[in-house]
């Protein structure tokens, strides 16, 4: 038995009549069981408590044993000083303010089945902790909850934006390049892609938008990926634009170590993905405002549809000829932009603004973009969950990886149909 376990059987009301200890005969009405704060601080806060003929207002304490109220300190804290309530599952001791007033004391019941049920669903090993019970659940019930964790994904993601933008000084441009940087880098090379955006910024980018070669040099350089080693023409003419630009901005490379090649198909190699951010860099100044403008999917679409330049068409890794083809950005590759990069930059605008018009965007942007596949969503499907979109397919991510993985089920909706049998 854990306190979480009894949070949740006072979030959801699912315990027997109360009685206060200050008074047996007195039957303890809960109007509203309060807001469940995750900070310092009492459970609930602002709960309606009614005991006997008297309307409480306050916050709600929970423990296993009230005994705990003096093992966590909190006769001597005055931040629980308007405690109206504690719930405890053992009374075993009278608690009082730090005036010495005694705070009313709960012990709560409940049908132990519910317990079972909890205790059954951490037992489980299966992928998902409900997996034996998944099927149970309605299709409504189920489309509601990905609608939640959909949002919240994107509230997640949003959180992570703001503090990158605080620390771009509100320079929204700079913090939306960044953010590009890291996808274009994919899973295996996003923290070394952003290194390289953070080492060298948009404005200096900016500067040279005009030139393609320059801003290739500036990347490459800047990647670490203009080394010692003797290579071609086109090679050691960046190599050399690059020694000018970087005197110039006084820029510290990236070593070229944090750069993976093993185990990727070449056309994920990091030199053609850094190749064609200098494309998408050279077509578009102002990439920030360019999306923010841009109400259409396919516009935004075709925005990132780019291709390398020429060198590219013959060379996966600079010096080393391979068949003719245009390196351009697949479609898995676009979709994994929009739905990491652009849709979260959307929603996170629209909330810090208060412009529900790009909340209601991002929204229809992931709910136009066919579903992300990987491990994950395979593994949903495989339990007979259907994925038809890039708003489930998020959903059911951040259901996997926040809760699932760590059977989170009293805080997942499914979870808690389970547990309670409803």
């Amino acid at each position: 038995m854990t306190e979480d376990f009894l949070h949740y059987i006072w979030r959801y009301g699912l315990f027997a009549p109360l009685k206060s200890d200050v008074d047996n005969s007195a039957k303890i009405e809960v109007l509203d069981p309060g807001k469940a704060n995750t900070n310092a601080g009492p459970d609930f806060f602002n709960a309606m408590i009614k005991i006997g003929d008297t309307l409480f207002a306050g916050n709600v304490e929970l423990h296993l044993n009230s005994a705990d109220w003096y093992r966590h300190g909190h006769h001597l804290d005055k931040a629980y000083d308007n405690v109206i309530l504690q719930i405890v599952l053992r009374r075993d001791k009278t608690v009082r303010r730090t005036n010495g007033e005694i705070i009313p004391t709960a012990e709560v019941s409940f049908d132990i089945k519910l317990l079972q049920n909890y205790r059954e669903l951490l037992g489980n090993e299966a992928w998902i902790p409900c997996q034996p019970f998944i099927k149970s659940i309605t299709e409504a019930v189920a489309a509601e909850w990905i609608s939640v964790l959909a949002v919240r994904r994107l509230e997640q993601k949003a959180l992570l934006l703001g503090r990158s933008l605080q620390l771009n000084r509100n320079d929204r441009e700079e913090s939306f390049y960044q953010q590009l940087a890291r996808n274009f880098g994919f899973n295996i090379n996003g923290g070394a892609f952003e290194m390289l955006a953070r080492s060298l910024p948009y404005r200096i980018l900016r500067k040279h938008s005009d030139s393609l070669f320059q801003l290739e040099a500036l990347l490459f350089g800047q990647a670490g990926l203009l080394g010692p080693d003797a290579g071609d023409e086109y090679f050691e003419g960046m190599k050399k634009e690059y020694m000018f630009l970087r005197r110039k901005y006084s820029l510290v490379p990236l070593e070229r170590h944090l750069w993976r090649f093993l185990r990727l198909r070449p056309a994920n190699f990091p030199t053609l993905r850094i190749a064609q951010f200098a494309s998408l860099l050279h077509r578009k100044q102002a990439l920030f405002s360019v999306v923010i403008e841009t109400a259409d999917i396919r516009a935004l679409t075709g925005l990132f549809m780019i291709s390398a330049s020429g060198y590219w068409d013959t060379h996966f890794i600079f010096g080393k000829t391979s068949e003719r083809q245009v390196k351009r950005t697949g479609e898995f590759a676009v979709q994994s932009i929009l739905i990491n990069a652009v849709v979260p930059t959307l929603f996170f605008y629209g909330r810090q603004k208060g412009l529900g018009v790009y909340n209601k965007r991002a929204i229809s942007f992931l709910k136009a973009l066919p579903p992300e596949k990987n491990s994950i969503t395979s593994g949903w499907e495989e339990l007979g969950i259907r994925v038809c979109n890039a708003f489930e397919s998020q959903a059911l991510l951040h259901l996997k990886n926040e809760y699932c993985s760590y059977k989170r089920c009293l805080e997942c909706d499914t979870g808690r149909r389970i547990i309670s049998g409803r």
